[in-house]
């Protein structure tokens, strides 16, 4: 399919997957004091991992020898991603969350650049994230160890946006199916062994299921076509909207309010990320 009509589809399927997943994290932030980050990752990504094999038949695509150590990658660090920052949830509100671990996609969208003005975008983006981090004073604190979690979830992301482009050129659409097979292999362990029965409450079920659509079977899959259309660069670029929804739907169904510093720290790392992509050529 030629790139002027594959792109526009995956930048749609982009931004809905952000709206979605952010609508899922703040469910999953209900849930967390109930049964815990484990619990919470489990559920979401042991239910997701059912969903999207009954509904895509993963067996009937088997992946080659030479897919599967970068499916193995995205497959670990896609479980490690949530289960780091469910953990950052816990104690710094969803918006930040989001902001912090948003280094990942900045840092994957500067290393494709090539440009003096870059250096000005790295330079911003800092300033935002040194205003965020606990060594700057805000009017209101925030929790180092949230925030180390929030910056792993980062790391793992960056992974995520690369090794995902390249399962999905591997093997195609599948490719999100056995990486979620991979993660909830990871996680679910865990949060079984942590939490136990309280896993399957009918008070926490349906919440779970919630969370696992909108947070996994439905935005991951959308997030491949647009990783099998996009540059790296680009997808790490337009995922610069992400920490803006975050903190509108923090606001809307967790009321969660952000100072004006806070607001500004998260404005200035979503500009810096825009200017790297400018004057960007259209992808393959």
């Amino acid at each position: 399919m030629p790139a002027s009509s594959s792109t526009p589809a995956a930048v749609v399927s982009l931004v809905i997957a952000m709206a979605s997943f952010q609508a899922g994290a703040a469910i999953a932030k209900q849930l967390i004091p109930a049964i815990g980050a484990p619990g919470t990752t489990a559920l979401r990504l042991g239910l997701s991992a059912l969903i999207v094999c009954a509904l895509q038949r993963p067996w009937r695509s088997l992946p080659s020898r030479s897919a599967l150590g970068v499916i193995l990658i995205y497959g670990l660090a896609l479980g490690t991603m949530n289960f780091v920052f469910y953990m950052a949830l816990r104690t710094i509100p969803l918006g930040i969350a989001v902001a912090i671990e948003f280094t990942g996609p900045l840092a994957v969208a500067l290393a494709g650049s090539r440009r003096r003005t870059d250096f000005l975008w790295i330079a911003l983006a800092l300033v935002g994230l040194l205003v965020l981090l606990p060594v700057a004073p805000t009017e209101r604190s925030l929790d180092p160890v949230g925030v180390a979690f929030a910056l792993a979830a980062g790391v793992c992301w960056a992974l995520y946006i690369v090794y995902g482009q390249k399962a999905g050129r591997a093997h195609g659409a599948s490719a999100s199916t056995w990486g979620m097979l991979i993660a909830a292999t990871l996680t679910v362990p865990i949060g079984v062994a942590l939490t136990g029965r309280s896993l399957l409450s009918p008070a926490v079920l349906p919440m779970g299921l919630a969370v696992a659509v909108l947070s996994s079977a439905f935005p991951y899959t959308l997030e491949m076509i647009a990783l099998r259309q996009l540059s790296t660069k680009t997808f790490g670029t337009m995922m610069s909207l992400e920490p803006a929804v975050a903190a509108l739907v923090a606001l809307l169904f967790l009321n969660e309010r952000l100072t004006l510093t806070q607001s500004l720290a998260i404005g200035a790392v979503m500009i810096a990320s825009m200017g790297t992509v400018r004057g960007e050529a259209t992808p393959p």
